[in-house]
Parts: C-alpha cells; structure tokens; sequence
C-alpha cells in the first residue's frame, strides 16, 4: 500500500536524518574542526557574544548543507511522487527561507541568552534558561497564530454561516468564547486536510485548511472541530505546556551534568568555550531519545480522550470514524504501525487503535 510505503519512507529518511546529523557534531568535535571554525572567527572578530553568533550561524549553516539532500527528497521529492504536494520547487525554496529567517530571529537571541547565563550562573545556568524557554513557550502558544502563521498562509474568515453556527454552538458547549472560524490555504502547499485550534486567551482560533473545507462535508467537519474542542475541553494545551515545562527543566538539568561531565571526554577545559557548545547538543539529542516515547504515551491519552468527546458531544459517531479513515487515506498516514514504531515516534495512536476505543467505548 502507498500509505505503508510513504509512511515508512518518511520514518526511515527522518532516523537516518537524526543519525547523520549526530555523526556529523560527533565527528565536527573529535576531528577538531569545532576549534578550528572557532579560531578562524576570533582572527575577524574579538567579541565574544558576535564570535558566538557566527559560530552558531556558521556551525548551523553546515548542518543545513550537509542535511539538504534527505531535507529536499523527504519534503519535496516524496510529496510529488506520492502526489501530495501542490508545490513547486520555488515555492518550496520560499517556503523555507522564510521558516530559516523566523528560525534566525528567534533563535540567535535564545543562543546570546544562553551564553550569558552559561557565563553568569555556571553550572546553574540550566534553571534560568528553562525558564526563558517557557516563556518563550506560552508566548509562541499565544501569538504564533496571529503573528507567525499570516506569514506562510493567507488567513481568512470561513463564510459558510451554517458552518460557522454549528462550530460556534460546539465551542459555546465547550465552554470556549470564539468570534470567528478561520480558515488557511493549506492547499497552496499540499493536498493533505488539517485543522487545529490554536492560540490562548483573546488570541484563540479555530483554524480549518481549505481542503478540509472543500473535501468534506459540514458533519465531517463538526465532527473534526468538535476533537479540537475536546482538547480545550479537557485544558490539553495548558497541560502541555505545562508538562513541556517540566521535560525542559529536567532536559536542561541532564544536559548541564552530562556536559560537565564530557568536556574532558573533548579535550575541553571550560563549560564557556564556544566550541565545545556542539557537545550540548549530542546530549540532548540522546536525552530526547528516551524521553520522547514518555511524552507521546501522555499525547496518544490525549487524543482518546479528544476522540472521545467529539463522538459524545456531536452523537455522530459513524461520520467521525469514517472522518479518521477518510483523513487517514487523505494524508497517506499508516493505519497499523508497528506497535514499537509507534510507541517510540507516533504522538497519536494509530487509526485502528482511535477507532477500536470508540467502538469499544464512547461512554
């Protein structure tokens, strides 16, 4: 099956992806070239915060470059062959120009942050960089819909006024105050249907992708709506914040100890030596290994329980199963992973798994 093969093919180009990005820092640190990046850049400029600047632009510049080919064949390649994608390779360059300098923005700024607070709090310097990461965290969560996402998509009030009543009287029984359902040219990029609800506090939105709103109908989509509202109903999105929070403290916390700890393993002498900062992210990369999986068990929960609330709060529970078949063949997700696939990588449960609970229990 298509499905199956693309599912696979998407799965093995993102490990591979992670191996050969971890080889690439594994190796750029023991063969030396860290330190040699690190003294070209102090014969040009003796400023630590911008030789920390152009280290990370330089050092990430490389990482962008050695990883491009699996980035061009999983994103591009593979969403034409399976005819998914609606992009042409300029749009696509776009696209990810645009993702590279938001990227830029925000990430430069939270890597001076860092430095300053490595340089200032030593050892401690993991609490008051988690706590900036939460911030940022809610902050992204509160405005990335209004700020962010214009950027990439033309964003634009849904006009189908019965729609509109029915979605509203979903959120009014769900206790969410929204003015407006707003919807986005998914279909500019792909050919694949979403939705999602986004935003906290006055900048809440419902956001439907055009090919969700010309492929299905009203049930469908009341039914799709009505699992966004779940997860507002049950306050996920606060509680993963939250719990997003707490991974990132005890993330920050390991990473610190073992990069202590690994230093000499480098030949590095001092936690604030510029080119030892790529060792910060083979640790995470290894902490993220074993803490994902624990994370996604607490997704896949949330998403029973938004599964759950859609069915009783609409009564449609044939629409919404035939709606994740639908969404499923639509998307060329895979019905039935491997159990071990999908209790390390997938953050919902599988197709079969979400239709199984509701058969089972709608209660």
């Amino acid at each position: 099956m298509d499905s199956k093969k693309y599912s696979n093919a998407k799965l093995f180009i993102s490990i591979t992806n992670s191996i050969l990005i971890f080889l690439f820092i594994y190796l750029f640190i023991r063969l030396g070239s860290s330190r040699e990046l690190l003294s070209a850049i102090q014969i040009i400029s003796h400023g630590v915060y911008l030789q920390l600047i152009l280290f990370v632009v330089l050092f990430g510049a490389g990482i962008s470059f050695f990883t491009l080919p699996l980035k061009y064949y999983s994103e591009f390649y593979l969403e034409h062959k399976y005819n998914l994608s609606n992009q042409n390779f300029g749009q696509w360059i776009w696209q990810n120009a645009k993702a590279l300098v938001i990227g830029s923005l925000i990430g430069l700024p939270v890597a001076v942050f860092f430095y300053f607070t490595l340089i200032k709090f030593g050892s401690l310097w993991w609490l008051p960089f988690s706590i900036l990461m939460f911030i940022i965290t809610v902050v992204l969560a509160k405005f990335v819909v209004v700020i962010i996402l214009p950027l990439f998509y033309k964003i634009s009030k849904v006009e189908n006024q019965l729609l509109k009543e029915k979605i509203l009287t979903l959120a009014e029984n769900a206790g969410m105050k929204v003015e407006n359902i707003f919807s986005f040219d998914m279909s500019k990029e792909t050919k694949k249907a979403n939705a999602a609800f986004t935003g906290l506090g006055k900048t809440k939105r419902i956001l439907l992708a055009d090919t969700l709103l010309s492929g299905f109908s009203e049930e469908e989509i009341e039914t799709v709506i009505a699992h966004e509202l779940g997860h507002y109903k049950y306050r996920h999105i606060t509680k993963n914040i939250f719990i997003t929070a707490a991974v990132s403290f005890l993330t920050f916390y390991l990473i610190s100890v073992f990069y202590d700890a690994s230093l000499s393993w480098f030949g590095f002498e001092e936690r604030t030596d510029i080119a030892a900062l790529p060792i910060l992210i083979l640790w995470a990369m290894i902490i993220s290994l074993v803490i994902s999986p624990m994370t996604n068990v607490i997704s896949r929960r949330f998403e029973y329980e938004a599964d759950r609330y859609a069915v009783n709060s609409t009564g449609l529970k044939d629409v919404f199963v035939n709606v994740l078949n639908k969404l499923t063949k639509q998307n060329l997700g895979d019905e039935n992973p491997h159990p071990l696939v999908e209790f390390l990588f997938y953050s919902h449960p599988s197709i079969k798994k979400r239709i199984s609970r509701l058969t089972l229990n709608t209660d």
